[in-house]
Parts: structure tokens; C-alpha cells; sequence
């Protein structure tokens, strides 16, 4: 995709993602928010139609329980004789870097988190 063509998807889906709410492992995303009153993280693992989550009290606590998260996932689909959910291809109708259907993702997760 040229460069130009990236410039014109960026202003149209408006995606300013922080990068400290994200969190990858074997080609799987994760997505914090923190909790304030009750101090901790909590995570989802993002583009999964199954739900697979995660939290931790410190950073350290957080990164290992969405590692075992995804660990868990994979062991679950390898015993149940199904093929894991490939998090972002990269595919829509048109062709997009495996990196901004992520980041597009997770715009719009945030979104539909907000009160």
C-alpha cells in the first residue's frame, strides 16, 4: 500500500492509539484498562470472537497472566481439534497492514467502551 493511500486511512479512521494500553505475544493483542477504585489491570485479548481476558495487580502480574491467556487459548483450540483464531490478517475489502487493522480494532473497542 502506498504511502499515500496509508495517509488517507489514517484521516479517515482517526486512529490515535496510546501505545501503553496494548500488549502483544505470539501474534496476539492484548488491551488494558486499569481500574482505578479497585487497583488492578484488566485485559482482553483483542480480534478473537472468543472472549479471552486477563488482569494483574502490577505490570509484571499483568504480562504473565495474558501470556497464560493466550497459552490457555491455544491449548484449548489444540484439544478441542479446532484451528486458533488468527487475531488481524491484514484482509478487509481491501488490503491493510496487519498493524493498522489492529490499530483500527482497538479504536474501536475503545469506543464502544466509553460510557
Amino acid at each position: 500500500m502506498s504511502k499515500k493511500h496509508q495517509q488517507t486511512l489514517k484521516a479517515i479512521f482517526e486512529i490515535p492509539v496510546p501505545s501503553n494500553v496494548k500488549m502483544n505475544y505470539k501474534g496476539y493483542r492484548g488491551q488494558i484498562t486499569y481500574d482505578d477504585e479497585a487497583k488492578i489491570f484488566h485485559g482482553e485479548v483483542i480480534g478473537l470472537k472468543d472472549v479471552s481476558t486477563f488482569q494483574g495487580t502490577s505490570v509484571k502480574e499483568l504480562e504473565k497472566a495474558f501470556k497464560d491467556s493466550i497459552d490457555d487459548y491455544l491449548a484449548w483450540c489444540k484439544e478441542g481439534g479446532e484451528q486458533p483464531e488468527k487475531t488481524f490478517s491484514g484482509n478487509l475489502r481491501l488490503r491493510i497492514s496487519p498493524d493498522l487493522h489492529a490499530k483500527l480494532a482497538q479504536n474501536a473497542s475503545l469506543k464502544r467502551s466509553k460510557p
